[in-house]
């Protein structure tokens, strides 16, 4: 038998549902929804997330590289239906494997076109491609004046090269600041979007630029498919978009539900006297007898250094403070407030715990990181249990 863990993600089955079935509403049925899962499912966990999503209805997933294809594919029920779809990162050596697959991915420079061609030849298959085009962010895309040559030459090898989309990546929706800038990019790929249905492909390809925070902010930007990463696990991508979403509702309730919770359990308990230093260094002193909670979880499970003397977990229901410098594999946190605590406590690092929650935005201020980075950052060796 397997030792247990210090520390365990849950994942919520019915919060994966609730987000799903808000955005497609959202969305409405004639759009297509690509779940992001790229970054381990944004921390989540593609082999546990992946299946679920699959069950609440997702049909359409996409991944940075092919590693993260692979894994959705693993994870996903023999026979399944769903699409999946590579925005970034696929070496040539591997593009044999994704015609072979039925995997689609990005073109966006001369190399990975050719490239594609010639896994195809070889597999006998035809390779399923979505054209990215630069229209202002400056990353990867093909220049406006390739287009002609890149659609010219994808004609010419129709049998090898099917066109499954076009599309572009929205610099920055989640911010006002960057709104010439994205209506920019709306403009430049409208009138691309309408030279290229002029070229006649059958079938039409799919059209896509949405994240989502433009799928909010910018409803004019869904078009055929919507790329949705960060909402789908429970967050606004940023409080600027969720102020625009309550802006435009009667209600001022989230209608998205956290899919993930992060806990541990005390593994200690000590009584500190007054006058001492907790743990290494001297960043925190006892003005008053004091007693602490060991947790087995640090820095190497996730749990940032920039935590120190500045963490909240849940114990017992009540928030309370990390004291002392966050170690490696060790917290202390100060108990004194509570009445009982007994070693094997559950202690919630990101959750709820009775009427208290500890968000994963809050714990992303007091550590300085976007919740995109912090939900990132959770280890893959942690495990995921699946919960209601």
């Amino acid at each position: 038998m397997m030792p247990e863990a210090t520390s365990y993600i849950e994942i919520s089955r019915s919060a994966i549902a609730n987000n799903m079935a808000f955005i497609r509403n959202m969305i409405g049925e004639q759009v297509q929804l690509s779940l992001v899962v790229k970054g381990n499912a944004y921390g989540h966990g593609i082999e546990t997330y992946c299946p679920l999503a699959y069950e609440a209805g997702a049909r359409h997933f996409s991944t940075f590289d092919a590693r993260e294809a692979w894994q959705v594919q693993q994870s996903l029920p023999a026979g399944h239906q769903a699409v999946i779809m590579i925005m970034g990162m696929i070496e040539h050596h591997d593009l044999p494997w994704a015609v072979e697959e039925g995997i689609e991915f990005f073109v966006f420079e001369w190399g990975r076109l050719e490239a594609a061609l010639a896994a195809a030849k070889k597999t006998g298959r035809a390779a399923k491609i979505h054209v990215e085009v630069e229209t202002g962010m400056h990353r990867t895309g093909f220049e406006q004046e390739e287009l002609k040559r890149v659609f010219r030459f994808i004609k010419a090898h129709a049998v090898y090269l099917h066109l499954r989309g076009v599309c572009t990546h929205l610099a920055g929706a989640e911010s006002i600041a960057n709104y010439k800038r994205i209506t920019d990019q709306q403009k430049r790929f409208k009138k691309i979007k309408a030279w290229v249905e002029s070229l006649g492909f059958s079938p039409s390809p799919a059209f896509h630029m949405a994240s989502s925070a433009a799928t909010i902010r910018y409803p004019r930007t869904r078009l055929d498919m919507v790329r949705v990463g960060i909402m789908q696990y429970g967050f606004f991508p940023t409080e600027e978009i969720w102020v625009h979403y309550l802006s435009k509702q009667k209600s001022y309730e989230n209608p998205l539900q956290r899919v993930i919770s992060w806990k541990s359990r005390v593994m200690d308990i000590k009584d500190v006297k007054t006058g001492e230093f907790i743990g290494y260094g001297n960043s925190f002193f006892t003005n008053k007898p004091t007693r602490i909670a060991i947790v087995p979880v640090g820095y190497g499970y996730g749990y940032s250094r920039s935590l120190s003397n500045r963490g909240k977990v849940l114990i017992g229901q009540t928030r309370l403070n990390v004291v002392g410098t966050v170690n490696m594999n060790m917290i202390a946190v100060d108990v004194t407030p509570l009445d009982k605590v007994q070693k094997g406590q559950e202690v919630v690092l990101i959750g709820k715990q009775g009427t208290q929650e500890i968000t994963v935005a809050s714990l992303g201020d007091y550590s300085r990181l976007l919740n995109y980075e912090l939900l990132v950052r959770l280890p893959h060796s942690i495990p995921r249990r699946v919960v209601d």
